[in-house]
């Protein structure tokens, strides 16, 4: 979710200075939730201003810079090997346990396809496997 607009918090914060409404319904005039004045005000009085304040961080990428180097040339070795296949080769080349969705994130990130080949042959589904039986029969 984007951050708000510098333009509407100091909108709000001129609303909640003069004083002439409640906070609930400065709120619901500007469409936030009260919250969001409260946390806006407290804001403005510790940091001395109200623009959105950096991203405060989140979790470590298991995946570093060399890691997903490795990855690139183990897709480039075996462009056709699955998920489950990469993250065991990662687990045994780059000593890395990382689950399968990791991987797929690192080949994103590196703007590689979890397509293993073009030229693969459409896998069947039962419905098609019925028609493909249906053919063969006739």
């Amino acid at each position: 979710m984007a951050a708000y607009s510098l333009d509407l918090r100091q909108r709000i914060v001129d609303a909640v200075e003069r004083k002439d409404r409640s906070k609930r319904e400065i709120a619901k005039l500007f469409g936030v939730h009260e919250s969001f004045i409260y946390k806006l005000l407290r804001q403005k009085r510790q940091h001395h201003h109200i623009a959105p304040l950096p991203h405060a961080g989140g979790a470590t990428a298991k995946l570093t810079e060399d890691h997903l180097a490795k990855l690139a040339k183990l897709v480039a070795l075996t462009p056709d090997a699955t998920l489950d296949e990469l993250r065991q080769q990662m687990k045994k080349k780059a000593r890395l346990q990382i689950s399968a969705s990791t991987i797929c994130r690192g080949l994103q990130g590196l703007g590689l396809s979890r397509k293993k080949s073009r030229n693969a042959p459409p896998k069947l589904t039962p419905k098609r496997e019925r028609r493909s039986a249906n053919n063969k029969n006739n």
